[in-house]
């Protein structure tokens, strides 16, 4: 084994995501996460005000989630989903199903968020041919909304500005505007009134689902939209025999204020895309949920009826033990404390920031909070300063071009956000 500095040993094999080698400086090498505190190899410690990409829930090395692990890995670590079911799946899936609204009651796992989409996305362009119905093959996505890194999920996010490098490979889907609001917004009926006019016009028999996340997009700036506008949408989706997909990956698993996003509209979509929190943050995973019934087009007695996905480690056995664990922790009511403290003190913030700064559209819901710091888009390096006076002071943000926010893990104090709230209004 090499004794080379692991910085040396990073930037002569490693290529990081998201970022530009040409450009960016040596990373800190991480050596111990606890709570909200990441540690670095020259002793710096910092608060993760983004929850390591928003997966981490409870906080680095929940102790309940490692053990969980821990005896799983000790059983056993991984079997073929296609010829086996175990436990820690089984009993995932029954959690998961008790946990989300309505009827979605059959659970399809895959590896990350981008996979839940794209599982979602095959499922329902193959649904329709499969019930009499092979028309329907229109999609339709909202503007800025972003789904994942495959090739479905960046055809149905295309407009978030993320794939011009891949427009070739993508196909078509329709984009809506999507009606972001803020605090003391008074423009926001006139633009659902234009977004819902939008999806009145291309509502018709061919087309197969409506993709779009709920109440939050997340990497298109961490735009808001209210819970009506999502009802409305739900509504008319469904009277036109469309199927209505959701994209909780970020939203899930209470980053909302409730456990998850479309609870608040009182929608039940056909088919709900999870990951990220799914696992606690300990291990990747991706999970679609389909309403009751939904399932049973695809059963037969020809395989060629068959939903024929699948990925190695379908259900891995560690992760959906460290599921378990973290869900039994998140529907905890210790937890539901804890949240609802890092709601009091967003909305508290941001209620008064929007008084006084209004140009910055300051917006929260449940434990998350953003604001828009100028005009421009990810990537143009408007959020680069202010992360790094985050970073001098001891703290991880990691702003969407020129939208700051703090998603923070629920382990977070309300001491602890406050001093992140007063070093962002410093910086403003």
């Amino acid at each position: 084994m090499t004794s080379d500095p692991i910085q040396v040993l990073d930037s002569r094999h490693i290529w990081h995501p998201f970022s530009q080698a040409g450009t960016g400086a040596d990373l800190p090498v991480a050596v111990a996460a606890k709570g909200a505190w990441i540690e670095t190899a020259d002793g710096h410690r910092v608060l993760d005000l983004v929850s390591s990409w928003w997966v981490n829930l409870h906080g680095h090395g929940e102790p309940a989630i490692a053990a969980a692990v821990a005896r799983q890995a000790a059983e056993m670590e991984q079997v073929i989903f296609a010829d086996f079911t175990h436990a820690p799946a089984a009993r995932l899936a029954a959690g998961l199903v008790q946990a989300l609204p309505g009827d979605l009651d059959r659970v399809f796992y895959s590896d990350d968020g981008s996979t839940a989409v794209e599982v979602a996305l095959k499922m329902a362009l193959q649904y329709f041919p499969l019930v009499g119905q092979p028309g329907r093959k229109r999609l339709l996505g909202f503007d800025k909304g972003y789904h994942g890194d495959t090739v479905g999920a960046m055809s149905v996010g295309h407009s978030s500005g993320y794939f011009r490098a891949w427009s070739g490979m993508l196909f078509p889907v329709d984009t809506l505007p999507f009606p972001a609001t803020w605090e003391n917004d008074d423009s926001v009926e006139a633009k659902e009134t234009r977004a819902l006019a939008a999806l009145d016009a291309r509502l018709s028999d061919d087309l197969a689902a409506v993709i779009l996340e709920p109440l939050i997009q997340g990497a298109g700036g961490m735009r808001f939209c209210r819970p009506e506008f999502l009802r409305a949408v739900a509504d008319r989706v469904r009277e036109a025999g469309a199927l209505l997909i959701l994209d909780e990956v970020m939203t899930g698993f209470g980053r909302t204020g409730t456990l998850f996003a479309c609870e608040q509209a009182g929608v039940v979509p056909d088919l709900i895309c999870l990951s990220k929190g799914l696992t606690g943050g300990f291990l990747p995973m991706g999970a679609t949920v389909a309403r009751e019934g939904f399932c049973g087009a695809f059963v037969g007695q020809t395989l060629d009826r068959a939903f024929l996905h699948g990925h190695s480690y379908t259900a891995n056995p560690l992760g959906c033990a460290a599921g378990l664990a973290s869900l039994e922790i998140l529907t905890s009511p210790e937890c539901a404390a804890r949240r609802q403290a890092l709601e009091t003190v967003q909305r508290e913030r941001v209620e008064d920031l929007a008084k006084r700064r209004p140009e910055l559209h300051a917006r929260a819901l449940g434990t998350i909070a953003a604001v828009d710091l100028a005009a421009g888009s990810y990537g143009d390096g408007s959020g680069e300063k202010i992360k790094s006076l985050f970073w001098e002071n001891g703290m991880l943000i990691r702003p969407l071009g020129p939208v700051a926010y703090f998603l923070p893990p629920y382990c977070l104090t309300a001491v602890e956000l406050h001093k992140a709230w007063d070093l962002l209004e410093s910086a403003i």
